[in-house]
């Protein structure tokens, strides 16, 4: 199955950029709290002389956010940098962006001193995102703010930003448990930390996984682990996840289907659940590039930015380890994310149209992962019963390594908020 999907692909995807794959060395991420990496401009950028516009993107380091990085250094190869006379200009956000709000919102604001700025794109949307973009836009109205994977209050970032993106967490709350079910699993086990679960959609979410698992008979649990943003640090918080996984896989079994709310978290976790023959259907933000090199030792250089054959290189070594029990999306929720936002903006500054529905922004997250189909749907706030209409909901089928795709986007998927009222009322 995979072949078949690789041969449709293959000689589309190499439109996307090279970008690198593997951990930076040092120099790659030096001056992280400012502007990023400087490069040279690629040959091949698409970048003639002085472009009239300028997008900024804002993005965490390679350290909790290497998807949404390398999918910008992706879109600099092929729109050039503004100093060069491009299109983008990229800054990151710190690593410990929790303590260091105030560094996260200049950095945002900062973008708005370039008269040329007319977009700017924070993917992940960390907290103090919608201040930033409110001060913004106090200063320059004309500027597109969005938004990807927002940490913060929807009516928040709402009410701040034209455009968020988020992965489908209210459908993915159902499908996830539903795709582990399918794999073999007999118990789930949500692994987060409070933070995470202060953030709204995240904390749906678990519910949402809590009641499709009482549904479907799959036994739920839930495990804490340290938060990277905390003094333990990114380190820490991987060692303490190697550390746990063997006590969980004894505690749970091998057929548990182990599930992270962090980035961070799941490299170290992907590394034991392939070793001790556990399950994991797919990340938080689900990418090939996510947790998986790390995990399995795999150098894909020659491979950067061709998640085909990412896929390949992947589906080879897991169908050894641990076949038909870990899986993804085939293209990086982060790296596609982050370049469809970047189009988006270009293409809406170029035409004059306003593109923000689920029509324009599914379309151009096709085009930019050739072969993959997405869905787009409005967010609907729960309490009030009103659709967001600057707050789209995005979702992918699920890769399952050494099996294939399982076909969850065609699941008739219930009311889900029905069941996990229903699943409350007989819990309470």
């Amino acid at each position: 199955m995979f072949k078949k999907f690789l041969a449709i692909l293959i000689a589309v995807v190499m439109v996307f950029s090279i970008v690198a794959c593997s951990k930076p060395a040092d120099n790659d991420t030096k001056d992280k709290n400012t502007d990023s990496t400087e490069s040279k401009t690629d040959e091949n950028t698409e970048a003639k002389g002085e472009t009239d516009f300028h997008i900024g993107v804002v993005t965490g380091t390679v350290s909790q956010s290497e998807d949404e990085q390398r999918g910008t250094e992706g879109m600099i190869a092929k729109y050039g940098y503004a100093k060069d006379g491009g299109l983008i200009v990229h800054k990151n956000y710190p690593d410990n962006f929790s303590a260091e709000q105030e560094t996260t919102i200049q950095q945002i604001v900062s973008l708005a001193d370039d008269p040329k700025l007319k977009v700017i794109v924070v993917n992940q949307g960390v907290p103090g995102t919608a201040a930033a973009f409110k001060q913004v836009k106090e200063r320059r109205p004309d500027i597109l703010c969005f938004a990807g994977n927002s940490q913060e209050d929807p009516n928040l970032i709402e009410s701040a930003a034209d455009l968020v993106i988020d992965p489908d967490n209210v459908t993915r709350g159902y499908l996830i448990p539903l795709a582990a079910k399918k794999m073999g699993a007999k118990k789930f086990v949500h692994v987060s930390f409070p933070r995470h679960m202060s953030i709204e959609l995240l904390s749906l979410r678990k519910d949402i996984f809590e009641a499709t698992c009482d549904k479907i008979g799959l036994e739920f649990a839930m495990e804490t682990a340290p938060d990277p943003t905390s003094d333990i640090g990114i380190p820490g918080a991987q060692n303490f996840i190697l550390e746990q996984m063997p006590a969980w896989v004894n505690k749970y079994g091998k057929d548990t289907a182990f599930f992270a709310t962090n980035d961070a978290h799941t490299e170290p976790m992907l590394k034991k659940i392939a070793e001790l023959k556990a399950i994991f259907v797919e990340q938080d933000l689900p990418s090939p590039i996510l947790g998986y090199p790390g995990a399995l030792g795999l150098d894909l250089k020659d491979a950067a930015g061709d998640f085909p054959k990412i896929l390949e290189k992947e589906d080879e070594k897991l169908s050894q380890l641990n076949p038909g029990r870990m899986g993804t999306w085939a293209f990086s929720y982060g790296f596609s994310t982050t370049q469809a936002l970047i189009e988006l903006g270009k293409r809406m500054i170029e035409s004059g149209e306003n593109m923000l529905n689920t029509e324009d922004v599914a379309k151009v997250l096709s085009e930019m992962t050739p072969g993959a189909e997405w869905g787009a749907t409005v967010y609907r706030d729960r309490t009030t019963n009103e659709d967001r209409p600057n707050h789209l909901l995005v979702l992918q089928d699920t890769y399952v390594f050494g099996k294939g795709f399982l076909g969850m986007t065609k699941e008739e998927v219930p009311d889900i908020y029905k069941m996990l009222d229903e699943f409350k009322a007989k819990n309470k």
